[in-house]
């Protein structure tokens, strides 16, 4: 697999380069490579594509936040296009296609991709709308990886038609736009006489006309119902991370393209652990005794309970590292790199109240010289606690 290019090198912008700079760069590479001007070069069209994956994460906020954060691995899957395999050119027709509105390019919008059809030829074709789903998860399904299964509401492809939205399936060619989808508009500029590509008003861009529209769906191929879809939630992933399951969104009129289903990760509070990256932090309240002579006590894990030795004159803010015991450490394509760790925050529990047995034990102690910091315990005690 080649490796990735910084989205940043991709476009030729810097690193604080505004959105309107990220935008002009983009629309320049998408020109530069785009089909029409490469016909055939699959280099190219590659080229096409990673800009699009670049300008598709640099144009919104969160997104460019957390890979300038975290890299690839923060926005894995974030990306609406499911990363760089799961790019389409008619993803990127649709989605961008309102940026070069005008340039002489047939870039697709208004709810269109492109089909290709053999010798360049391209059929507009419908594409459906994206859904959005929210999963909870808990640390130990982040730690593991899950499959869930929900249950979606969704527009689905008409049974009664076979989402043609024709009764009888006849249909004949829009007589405005002769099948193409488009009509061309020429209006004034300030350069002259522009020429523009259109939906075409009669037929909505189909390029046919249905003759006896489904009695079940009123023409549009599609209906409402639901899906039980089971998404793959790999292990290791973020709250506020976004997954795309392509082909899962709402069904497109007429036969079109299905949307694709966007999941965003929240994760659950645990009741002990607290997450820190890939790293897990559980704060260990010691009584004095202990604390003084030492012991075993069971701290939680993802994977259960673990004993874990504590010795003999262990001091508040000392940290137990507790290694391999954190979340997968995940790279851009999903792959398992490391593990994090569970760090052991120690805390002495200090009693309000004491018995009259206690406390005189603890003023028979308190005459003790041993029981007395000298200056260096004060000293290594104050550098641990702010360091």
């Amino acid at each position: 697999m080649a490796e990735k290019r910084d989205y940043y090198e991709v476009l030729g912008v810097a690193k604080n380069a505004t959105a309107e700079e990220i935008k002009k760069a983009y629309r320049k590479k998408a020109i530069q490579y785009h089909p029409d001007k490469n016909p055939g070069d699959k280099e190219a069209e590659e080229k096409f594509k990673e800009a699009a994956e670049a300008y598709e994460v640099l144009s919104d906020k969160d997104k460019r936040a957390r890979y300038d954060q975290y890299g690839f691995a923060g926005v894995g899957g974030a990306s609406g296009f499911g990363g760089a395999g799961g790019m389409s050119m008619e993803d990127i027709f649709s989605r961008f296609g309102d940026l070069f509105e005008g340039m002489g390019f047939d870039f697709g919008g208004n709810g269109f991709h492109f089909s290709s059809s053999g010798a360049g030829a391209r059929q507009r074709v419908r594409r459906g709308s994206d859904l959005r789903v929210k999963v909870r998860l808990t640390l130990e399904e982040i730690s593991t990886g899950v499959d869930k299964k929900i249950k979606v509401k969704k527009l689905v492809e008409c049974e009664h038609c076979h989402g043609t939205g024709s009764e009888d399936g006849n249909t004949t060619t829009c007589p405005t736009c002769k099948g193409s989808g488009r009509i061309l508009k020429t209006q004034r500029g300030l350069l002259g006489l522009v020429q523009m590509q259109e939906v075409c008003p009669t037929c909505g861009g189909d390029g046919r006309i249905i003759n006896n529209k489904c009695k079940e769906c009123q023409g549009e191929g599609v209906k409402r119902g639901e899906e039980v879809i089971t998404i793959h939630i790999p292990a290791g992933v973020a709250d506020g991370m976004q997954l795309t399951v392509q082909g899962k969104g709402n069904a497109a009129i007429r036969g079109g393209v299905p949307g694709d289903l966007l999941v965003l990760i929240e994760e659950e509070q645990h009741k002990e652990l607290i997450r820190d990256d890939q790293d897990l932090i559980y704060n260990l309240l010691l009584s004095v005794p202990t604390a003084v002579l030492g012991g075993q006590v069971e701290i939680p894990t993802l994977q259960g309970k673990v004993r874990v030795p504590i010795p003999a004159g262990t001091q508040p803010g000392k940290v137990l590292r507790l290694r391999g015991k954190g979340l997968p450490m995940i790279d851009q394509w999903g792959k398992q790199y490391g593990q994090g760790d569970l760090l052991v925050n120690i805390g002495v529990y200090i009693p309000e109240k004491l018995s009259k047995d206690e406390k005189k034990l603890f003023e028979d102690l308190q005459e003790s010289n041993n029981m007395k910091p000298g200056a260096a315990d004060k000293k290594n005690f104050f550098e641990r606690l702010f360091k």
